[in-house]
């Protein structure tokens, strides 16, 4: 029997080839699909002469492997022949393939057609909450717990911050009305105190977390969430349940894991205890090693993050990672020639960008432009697929370093070498508008756009400019409205949309078009050009609240400071003006 049909490829030729000698059934191919329950015979019927095709066509295109061929079959006869076994195949097909919205459909209709499965019922609402759906997949967690208990009621909370109002309140009204039907389920419980803590009710939360944990004293999530909460509320011993059940498990890896994670954000110094006393469990785990390194380096004993990261390198693992950290700590020290030998370690993955540019940003510091010259010919030689990239980030570093003569020679060698690079064009324009030349920035962003015309960057680019440093106002917002036609909620765009707006006395709508630039990127440009705006419109007060807010994180940002000084505004001042609105 085929392990992905509920009847017998006999009983399928039978029935299409009744007339016809039979035919020996050949030997079955390697199961594909991990199957997660024993294979149930289910009674013979007779298949209608419509499917008998479709269904040996998906049988023989398992047997040759073609997955994708035997799903659109199995989707297509599953709703027609409406037979759980051929329902549920089609689910783990379209599992395997990671079709999820197949698998869902597939998933749904084998949870109707056989209501006491209740692995069909748990995969109806695993995919509906991984598609943060929670309201659709209550219902089928319901009917687990009905069926044989333990329902995941908790991954429900996992989108509700991402629901509308509406739909958040009727999630939380569903789960609390459960608790008449359930009230000894721990996973219920569990889900409303994460639903009390989502929605800010910390004591409500800890109330139901000392409910579930009367009842299941070793609940690691419930364990986990009654120490963040009881931190976050100053308590004097937040983790002194976990301390009892780890002193009474002390073997329990995972929560001493979990709780050791959870110290990162609130206690360094005992989460360095309990990652050493995972480390002793586990003395070759080079994870282990390099989270303790981190977390010494973070605390300040820099002594013993080098010793743990030379660890992790003698183990073999994490190698670039742990050159990369033993380069920072080398900076850290002052001393640059043993960083950038670390640097100089790490290979062509993850951590190289960020090894080769703290490098060169020593060298071009120290004022050795023509090592850091060669520092990044170098890095070009080892990753010759990441030149280009390579290029643009040593005229960034240049460029910041106020090298801008070096920076555009640079570029023009690199532009020499892959002409119709984009990126490095880009670079270019920038850096030619930050030495005012208007013209030498139009030129490469239209060369751009002249090859590339749905370039959204290039577009917002070139209007923003027109816009913010010449009276081309009807130019500019042309450009800027191509460019939000193709990225219709990127912040950049809306800033300038509302910077060209303003600039031509539409102060209303600017506030709408910088209110949501803000809103997605608190930017201190975008915070210079709302305030303004507000400030124009007579919103002083307002204007002063948003201009103080990006203060706080960059009070040294070019933009802010220059629209500060011009428009003689002085943050410092705890004055109130005397035309600033309530």
């Amino acid at each position: 029997m085929s392990r992905f049909l509920p009847v017998t490829l006999a009983v399928v030729l039978a029935a299409g080839c009744a007339t016809q000698a039979p035919v020996p059934e050949p030997e079955p191919a390697p199961t594909p699909l991990p199957v997660s329950e024993p294979i149930v015979e289910v009674p013979e019927r007779r298949i209608p002469d419509d499917s008998v095709f479709a269904l040996l066509l998906a049988e023989f295109a398992l047997r040759r492997r073609h997955y994708d061929v035997a799903l659109e079959q199995y989707e297509e006869q599953a709703p027609l022949l409406r037979d759980r076994g051929v329902s549920a195949h089609t689910t783990r097909l379209a599992q395997y393939l990671q079709d999820d919205n197949s698998a869902l459909a597939a998933a749904r209709l084998w949870a109707e057609l056989d209501g006491d499965s209740a692995e069909a019922h748990n995969i109806a609402a695993a995919y509906l909450m991984r598609m943060g759906r929670p309201n659709e997949a209550l219902p089928y967690l319901v009917d687990v717990e009905r069926l044989e208990g333990d329902a995941n009621f908790p991954l429900l909370i996992a989108s509700y911050a991402g629901l509308e109002p509406g739909a958040q309140a009727q999630l939380a009204g569903a789960l609390q009305g459960l608790e008449a039907e359930f009230p000894e389920s721990v996973n219920l419980g569990l889900a409303l105190a994460l639903l009390f803590a989502e929605r800010g009710e910390r004591d409500r939360a800890l109330a139901k977390l000392d409910t579930v944990l009367a009842r299941a004293p070793t609940q690691q999530q419930a364990l986990l969430l009654e120490a963040k909460l009881l931190t976050e509320k100053g308590d004097a011993t937040p983790y002194a349940r976990i301390a009892q059940v780890l002193q009474d498990n002390p073997e329990d890896k995972l929560l001493r894991m979990r709780f050791a994670r959870l110290l990162t954000a609130y206690d360094m110094t005992e989460a360095r205890k309990q990652f050493e006393i995972l480390s002793a469990q586990s003395p070759g785990d080079a994870d282990l090693l390099f989270s303790l390194a981190l977390i010494n380096r973070e605390i300040g004993d820099s002594d013993a993050a080098n010793t743990y990261l030379r660890q992790v390198i003698a183990l073999g693992e994490r190698v670039d990672e742990a050159h990369y950290y033993l380069g920072r700590i080398a900076e850290e020290r002052e001393q640059g020639e043993e960083a950038i030998a670390q640097y100089r370690k790490v290979e062509n993955g993850r951590e190289f960008m960020s090894a080769t540019s703290r490098a060169g940003n020593i060298l071009v510091e120290a004022g050795e432009l023509q090592r850091a010259g060669e520092w990044f010919d170098a890095q070009r030689a080892r990753a010759p697929e990441r030149s280009e990239e390579l290029y643009g980030l040593e005229a960034d570093i240049l460029s910041k370093a106020g090298e801008g003569a070096a920076a555009l020679a640079l570029l023009e060698r690199a532009l020499a070498q892959t002409p119709d690079s984009s990126s490095l064009r880009y670079t270019r324009a920038m850096l030619y508008e930050q030495d005012d030349d208007l013209a030498g920035m139009e030129r490469e962003l239209r060369a751009i756009l002249a090859e590339e015309p749905d370039n959204a960057t290039a577009l917002n680019a070139l209007g923003y400019t027109l816009a913010n440093r010449t009276s081309r106002f009807a130019e500019a917002r042309e450009l800027i409205e191509r460019a939000l036609a193709l990225q219709p909620n990127e912040p950049a765009i809306l800033d300038s949309m509302g910077w060209v707006l303003f600039r031509t006395g539409h102060y209303d709508e600017a506030l709408q078009y910088l209110t949501r630039a803000y809103a997605e990127f608190p930017d201190p440009e975008v915070a210079a050009h709302l305030g303004e705006v507000l400030w124009a419109s007579g919103d002083k007060a307002g204007a002063k609240r948003v201009w103080q807010g990006a203060a706080i994180r960059d009070p040294d940002h070019g933009v802010l400071r220059e629209t500060l000084d011009r428009l003689g505004v002085d943050l410092s001042a705890g004055d109130p003006l005397d035309d600033a609105q309530p």
